[in-house]
């Protein structure tokens, strides 16, 4: 059992974590993930660490809430325990030689692409921040997004607060004024990535995007989390949880892979109406 050391409303839908786990805060790196249940009977699902303290033994996750698992993972409170917290899994975003980073972070996505923004920023590259959000209600990591950034750039899609657009906007603007970047990456929902890419690719700059498919045992033997790539012309099969979740972003089919992202919704969005009936209708 592993016990919640804090918890934080970041906005209406999403949730931050503190989870005493030693073993993985001691070996967590920026990229990574762990696998989780709530309770014995639960389901598994991936979410990624969204920074670690081995001092105090603890790591953060940030879920937006959108299913059956993390409606239930939005009733524990600071103090309460979850069943169980595997990792570190997956392989760490690479950082070696890169000196100017342009890190894309799209709504939850952000939770992703904080701690690796960070991790630049320790390292001495100079970071270009850009984080997108459908409104101001909905922003998140402003102030830490800030304390790792040599440039932050917000942006919402109603214009509601900082700059009015998408992130591929600012992007497209710096490139197309001859700004350099050793490295551009995204990580958010896959149509957002799909266009940073496309918007980078005229550029030539190398792009990584972060995946996040299906994922059940997060050790390659399931092979849920499969996703294709295409290299010199032929079609890969590659798994996001142990060959991943970072990837070359030009090398990715992102129309296979939100076609079968789309293939589970209608059967979440059951379980969690049965989920949030079961607190509504408790005494």
């Amino acid at each position: 059992m592993y016990r919640i050391a804090s918890r934080k409303v970041l906005n209406p839908s999403m949730i931050q974590l503190e989870i005493e786990a030693p073993l993985v805060a001691r070996k967590a790196r920026p990229g990574q993930f762990i696998i989780l249940r709530v309770d014995e009977e639960g389901e598994r699902i991936p979410l990624t660490i969204a920074g670690a303290d081995p001092d105090r033994g603890t790591v953060k996750i940030i879920f937006q809430v959108v299913g059956a698992t993390t409606e239930l993972l939005k009733h524990k409170m600071e103090g309460d325990f979850i069943q169980d917290f595997a990792g570190p899994l997956g392989v760490a975003t690479r950082t070696e030689g890169i000196r100017s980073v342009c890190v894309v972070g799209g709504g939850a996505g952000c939770a992703i692409a904080m701690p690796v923004a960070e991790e630049f920023h320790r390292l001495g590259a100079k970071v270009t921040s850009i984080i997108g959000f459908r409104n101001q209600d909905l922003v998140i990591l402003e102030e830490e997004f800030r304390a790792c950034s040599d440039r932050l750039i917000v942006m919402t899609d109603d214009g509601s607060y900082g700059r009015h657009g998408n992130v591929t906007l600012p992007l497209k603007e710096m490139l197309e004024a001859g700004e350099h970047f050793d490295l551009v990456i995204t990580i958010g929902p896959l149509i957002m990535m799909k266009f940073v890419v496309a918007a980078a690719k005229p550029f030539g700059v190398p792009v990584t995007v972060s995946m996040n498919p299906i994922m059940i045992d997060g050790t390659g033997m399931c092979g849920g989390c499969r996703i294709t790539l295409i290299q010199d012309g032929k079609r890969v099969t590659r798994f996001a949880c142990v060959d991943g979740p970072d990837f070359n972003g030009y090398e990715i089919d992102f129309d296979e892979a939100m076609s079968r992202g789309r293939m589970y919704a209608e059967y979440e969005r059951h379980a969690y109406e049965e989920t949030c009936s079961l607190f509504r209708d408790a005494p």
